[in-house]
Formats: C-alpha cells, sequence, structure tokens
C-alpha cells in the first residue's frame, strides 16, 4: 500500500479541512511504530516495523487521531503545536482511535481478527468465563460481605475505618469500591475493575446504560469519555435551561417594572392636581 492509498483510506474513515502528507519511511524502529508533527501535519509510518498492510493501517489511524485532534486545536485555539504536546494521548484520544478503529473495520480497512486463531478463541473465552466474570462475581460477594463488616461494625461501636485498616488490612478506597459493586446490580460477566465504573453511576437507567456500552464491546476509555460527554451535555442542558429561566424572569420584571412605572406617573399627575 503506497502513501496515497493510506491517505486516501484515512480520509474515507473521517474527513479533515486540514490537509496532511503520509509518508513511509523505509526505516525500522524499535521505540515507536509512527509519529505525527502537529507543525507541519506529516504522519511518518516505519513501515519495516509492520508484517502486514493490518498493522499498517493500525499505526496509520492512530496517527491520524493525532492529526484530528490537532484540527480541533487549531479551530478553538488557533495554535495546533502550542497546546498539543501538552497531554497527547488522551481519554478522549483513546476514545476517538477506538471509535476510528471501528470504522476503519467497518469499511474493511482493518480487522481484528482474533477469532480465526482456535487457540487464542478458546483462550479468550477461558479468561472472561473463568477469570473475568468469576472474579467480578466474588468481588460483588465481597462487596456485600463488606457491607454487612460495615454494618456490624456500627451496631458494636466500632471505628468501620479501623476495621478496615488493621483487621482487614485493605485500602479504604479498595473497600469503598468493593462495597459500590456489593451495593448495585451489576453484571458479573464486564469484568470487576468495568464493574467499578457501572458503580458509580447513581441513577440505575444510566448504569445500565453504561453496563451496556461495556457488553457491546467498548473498552474501559471510550466509555469513561462518553460518560464525560454525557455529563458535559447535561450540564450545558441545564445551563440552558436556567439561562432561558432566568430570561423569562427578566421578561416578567421588565413588564412589571413598566407598569409599575406608568402607575406612579398616574399617581403623581394626580397627587399634583389636588
Amino acid at each position: 500500500m503506497d502513501n496515497a492509498r493510506i491517505k486516501e483510506v484515512l480520509l474515507d474513515i473521517a474527513p479533515t479541512e486540514l490537509d496532511f502528507t503520509v509518508t513511509q519511511t523505509g526505516k525500522e524502529s524499535k521505540r515507536v511504530n509512527g509519529f505525527y508533527m502537529p507543525d507541519t501535519h506529516e504522519i511518518f509510518l516505519h513501515n519495516k516495523n509492520f508484517k502486514n498492510e493490518n498493522q499498517l493501517i493500525y499505526t496509520a489511524v492512530h496517527e491520524y487521531t493525532h492529526h484530528l485532534t490537532a484540527e480541533e486545536l487549531l479551530k478553538t485555539t488557533g495554535n495546533a503545536s502550542a497546546r498539543y504536546n501538552a497531554k497527547v494521548h488522551s481519554q478522549a484520544f483513546w476514545a476517538k482511535f477506538n471509535s476510528l478503529l471501528l470504522i476503519a473495520e467497518e469499511k474493511g480497512y482493518y480487522k481484528l481478527d482474533w477469532e480465526s486463531n482456535e487457540e487464542l478463541k478458546e483462550l479468550t473465552e477461558k479468561i472472561r468465563k473463568e477469570y473475568l466474570e468469576q472474579n467480578g462475581r466474588l468481588m460483588q460477594e465481597f462487596g456485600k460481605l463488606l457491607i454487612r463488616a460495615h454494618e456490624l461494625c456500627n451496631e458494636a461501636d466500632i471505628r468501620y475505618e479501623d476495621y478496615v485498616d488493621r483487621v482487614l488490612c485493605l485500602p479504604r478506597n479498595t473497600a469503598k469500591d468493593i462495597q459500590k459493586v456489593g451495593a448495585v446490580d451489576v453484571n458479573p460477566a464486564i469484568g470487576f475493575e468495568n464493574m467499578k465504573i457501572v458503580a458509580s453511576v447513581r441513577k440505575k437507567d444510566d448504569r445500565a446504560e453504561v453496563e451496556q456500552e461495556f457488553l457491546d464491546g467498548k473498552g474501559p476509555v471510550t466509555v469513561r469519555e462518553l460518560m464525560r460527554q454525557k455529563a458535559m451535555n447535561c450540564k450545558k442542558t441545564g445551563e440552558d435551561d436556567q439561562k432561558a429561566k432566568l430570561e423569562k424572569e427578566k421578561n416578567r420584571l421588565e413588564k412589571t417594572i413598566d407598569q409599575l412605572s406608568k402607575r406612579l406617573e398616574f399617581v403623581e399627575e394626580s397627587l399634583a392636581n389636588l
């Protein structure tokens, strides 16, 4: 696959208004598979690192995600390189990268073909069923036991924090996370770490939505970013509602002030004629 074709594939995955170039270096690198230059909008790929085009596309999409991030910064700040290097691999970056990989898969440019390897497929099922799910269920039961231990400590006038610190020898934050998982109904099939994310959501319907994202195959970084975006949208909606409410009250007050001003003018004229 030549440079022009790689660029064509990337543009088909996601359009950009900011022009860029793709260069295969013809080199092998033990440090990185590729890199992006935000000042010149150049993608460099060390193509000698790749065994096939699938691996090449994976790295190309990664570097293209950097380009799209730089484009967003350019639109919002007017300078792509000034803030670009502050945190290039942020949660938002990985979420965007994963979404672009999904598009690349749908369009047939890339595939995560783990199921075609029978040994890997069998191993994956073993990990999911015997480790992720069983560990999730075990930690869920653990959480219920900690909740009961907390209740018994309160009944016996024992400081639960001291019990956690010096009897169970658990970090307090760890105990809190486990208790949260035990306090709500979460599918253990998603694994304990993802169960913690679901359990952190307050509303039941929202928890079910986040849990489904995991069951649909989205990774924790993507799910966290979706949660963040939803929270920002809710905040913006709340701010818009508050603004509309205040504007409505302002209009009502202005009408009241106008009516009172006219009434005051009438009263003053009446007093002057007495």
